[in-house]
């Protein structure tokens, strides 16, 4: 079996972690008053905002990316991503020392294409709704005899993520976590956070949080099997979580261990955005506030239990923070 193929371990998360070391932020795990009156119980948030490039995503790419060969480093990488992937990947490239070509979609907001220009990566467009992104990253790699670096559905990609559940148990201090919430799209973040709580021997209740019309986890854990959402012809406000359904290896190790799949609607989102800004003063984009949406609309009941919130990114647009903060809470 092929190193990208291999299933990811609690061992690989740990060596992730080394990788990672004096490079990663230690992003704040948060508790605010406020909110855990609001759900009645206790809230820890994971602000994954303020990681390097503004998510969660550089760990798994740096995790990837940092472990080329001088050969490799010569020739570059090359990713898809919907933005705070290819983020993560042009930082880490150019941390690495090496280049990185992104494919994005060209509805992504403008704030991400100039994050991965800004890191010094070069994009290339494609459109979302009738083109592959894995199939031209695929001709990508092959043209440029470069290495692909897939956004989930890659062992150091899930075993870097996984470093984020590492640290929520040690900021944690030994406080009996019942339940997390986490957002979903290809799934590996949540694969790799699994995978940290195992090594801890910790098995809280895990809930995959997904935008309404994209729910490819709930669909899948219901069939017992990879399931594709249907086509959705209207975008949601959450651009991070659009992946058609979960990933190979991802879901091989979040399928077994998932509580349940939860979906929320963009004003549910909207309003953790308004929310997140106003009361918890964390900016946070669609995607990485669909975890403390769910909490807030009570998706899932927090009350008496101590609840783990990701929040895995704050890249969101400024014209799209500005309108949301504009309009009144209902």
């Amino acid at each position: 079996m092929s190193e990208s193929h291999r299933a990811p371990t609690s061992a690989g998360v740990l060596d992730a972690a080394r990788q990672l070391a004096g490079v990663a932020v230690r992003t704040p795990l948060i508790e605010h008053p406020a909110l855990n009156a609001r759900v009645g119980g206790r809230v820890l948030l994971k602000a994954e905002c303020f990681q390097w490039a503004g998510s969660f995503k550089f760990r798994g790419a740096w995790n990837r990316i940092s472990r080329l060969s001088p050969e490799e480093k010569r020739r570059g990488v090359v990713a898809y991503s919907s933005g705070n992937h290819a983020q993560g990947v042009a930082a880490a490239a150019r941390l690495a020392g090496t280049h990185a070509l992104i494919v994005m979609p060209h509805d992504c907001p403008a704030v991400k294409v100039a994050g991965v220009r800004q890191h010094g990566g070069e994009v290339r467009f494609y459109d979302r709704w009738c083109e592959s992104r894995e199939a031209i990253g695929a001709q990508i790699a092959a043209e440029r005899g470069c290495v692909l670096v897939p956004p989930f559905d890659d062992p150091h990609v899930i075993e870097g993520q996984g470093t984020v559940g590492l640290e929520l148990v040690d900021q944690a201090g030994g406080a009996h976590i019942d339940q997390l919430l986490c957002g979903a799209s290809g799934g590996g973040l949540l694969a790799g956070i699994h995978l940290a709580l195992e090594h801890h021997g910790l098995s809280p209740e895990t809930y995959a949080v997904e935008p309404e019309g994209f729910d490819d986890h709930a669909l899948s854990l219901r069939q017992g099997t990879i399931t594709a959402h249907a086509p959705e012809p209207r975008p949601s406000i959450c651009d991070a979580l659009m992946a058609p359904q979960p990933g190979n290896l991802t879901f091989s190790v979040n399928g077994p261990r998932l509580t349940d799949a939860v979906s929320v609607g963009d004003h549910e989102v909207r309003n953790a955005i308004r929310y997140a800004a106003s009361t918890l003063k964390l900016i946070v984009e669609p995607g990485g506030a669909v975890s403390l949406a769910a909490l807030l609309s009570g998706r899932v009941d927090a009350a008496g239990r101590i609840t783990a919130v990701i929040v895995s990114g704050g890249n969101i647009d400024p014209a799209l923070l500005a309108e949301i903060l504009r309009e009144e809470t209902p």
